[in-house]
């Protein structure tokens, strides 16, 4: 088609829409304006907005089709040259998802015409949160394989994710919706730290006003108990500070948190008040029971961890006896976490089994609290000094040193 035919035929579209449907007139006329001047910007951020409402401006066409689907066809992809990409994948994003609802609006085969399209360019990045979330409703395979398939995806398009955070401005919204698949990938297959790494990337690129309540009760119970059980999941800080974990205060589940704050801290009597305070509420979550001993064990290792940082750079040889009474272990355990915090690379150091010490050498950096930060700015200001007296030194014994 000509220039002047793909014009004609998108605009005579939208009229036609815009006298069939008379409650939606004004929201065509908009588009109409925006097409007849060009304004390409403004014209897919119109459409995009026009079709994130659904359950009101979602309607049929004269020929009885989704109407979402005849705009994406008539009007949009004609010019799609033209239109920033992100914004256009969005639009196919909420397009697809229309094509999922009830008669009649509902074409699997056309939902998944319009994403398989998206999956040939870098753009399928969106599309695959639609596939994720979508299920059988987008594919006639089984569940099993749909899931195969979803991590085949996720695998390919990693390395895309990392090239649109330098030449995107939109690109939170890519990273968003490739973590959101990915995370709901590893809900459905395990294991909880892989599903944890994914979760957390995806609470930093999405604004939680996007979400429903339901959806942030079920994001934060998710994180945090993947946070407690996950292999090798130490840092609590980054879990606590998020802002997704405080629609969980007032519910019976707050108590994730408060276990989450107690780990972080390194409080092992604290966090053994706090789970025998809530012994019902956890025999109701499978994988903090299934994973107790595991569980134990990471607060023990945070312990330790959160006791090296307490101390001065300096003073960081560290009794075994000093350590049994802060992680509270027996003394003939406390050799057996220290080698597991060394072969955890939690700490680097040598330990003396003669003389019953360990010498520290580095910590696991980790994510702070408000007060673990004043505490480190106190130790910032001690340093600051000791290089001044040091500096002074030097000034004055300089003469002396060279006269000698």
């Amino acid at each position: 088609m000509s220039p002047v035919d793909i014009t004609t035929a998108a605009l005579e579209h939208l009229e036609s829409m815009s006298t069939l449907h008379p409650d939606l007139s004004e929201q065509y006329q908009h588009l109409v304006g925006l097409y007849q001047r060009k304004l390409w910007h403004q014209l897919t951020m119109g459409t995009l907005e026009f079709v994130s409402t659904p359950s009101s401006t979602l309607r049929t066409t004269a020929e009885g089709t989704n109407s979402y689907l005849a705009l994406f066809d008539k009007v949009i992809l004609p010019v799609d040259k033209k239109l920033n990409q992100l914004t256009l994948a969005r639009i196919a994003s909420a397009v697809s998802f229309s094509l999922l609802d009830d008669p009649p609006y509902k074409d699997g085969v056309a939902a998944r015409a319009i994403l398989e399209n998206l999956l040939q360019s870098r753009l399928g990045l969106l599309g695959l949160t639609v596939l994720a979330r979508g299920g059988e409703a987008l594919t006639t395979e089984s569940s099993i394989a749909a899931l195969e398939g979803t991590k085949g995806s996720i695998d390919a398009n990693r390395s895309v994710l990392a090239e649109l955070a330098d030449t995107e401005s939109e690109a939170a919204v890519v990273h968003s919706a490739f973590y959101e698949t990915a995370m709901t990938y590893r809900k459905a297959v395990g294991p909880p730290e892989a599903y944890y790494r994914e979760a957390i990337q995806y609470v930093a690129y999405t604004s939680l006003s996007d979400l429903s309540q339901e959806e942030r009760h079920s994001l934060a119970t998710d994180l945090s108990l993947a946070a407690l059980t996950g292999e090798g999941v130490f840092n609590f800080g980054e879990v606590v500070t998020a802002p997704a974990l405080k629609c969980l205060e007032g519910t019976d589940l707050y108590f994730l948190v408060e276990l989450l704050a107690a780990g972080a801290r390194g409080d092992v009597l604290g966090f053994q008040r706090v789970a025998d305070a809530h012994a019902a509420n956890i025999q109701l979550q499978p994988s903090l029971v299934s994973r107790a001993e595991a569980v134990k064990e990471k607060i023990t290792l945070l312990a330790l961890v959160n006791m090296i940082f307490e101390r001065p750079s300096l003073e960081r040889t560290l009794s075994f006896e000093d350590i049994a009474d802060r992680v509270v272990v027996p003394m003939d355990q406390v050799e057996w976490v220290i080698m597991r915090a060394l072969s955890l690379k939690l700490i680097k150091g040598t330990m003396d089994q003669v003389e019953q010490t360990v010498d520290v050498t580095w910590v696991m950096p980790r994510v702070l609290d408000n007060k673990q930060m004043s505490e480190l700015a106190t130790r910032f200001g001690e340093w600051a000094v000791k290089v001044s007296k040091a500096k002074d030194y030097m000034l004055d014994h300089t003469g002396a040193l060279l006269n000698q």
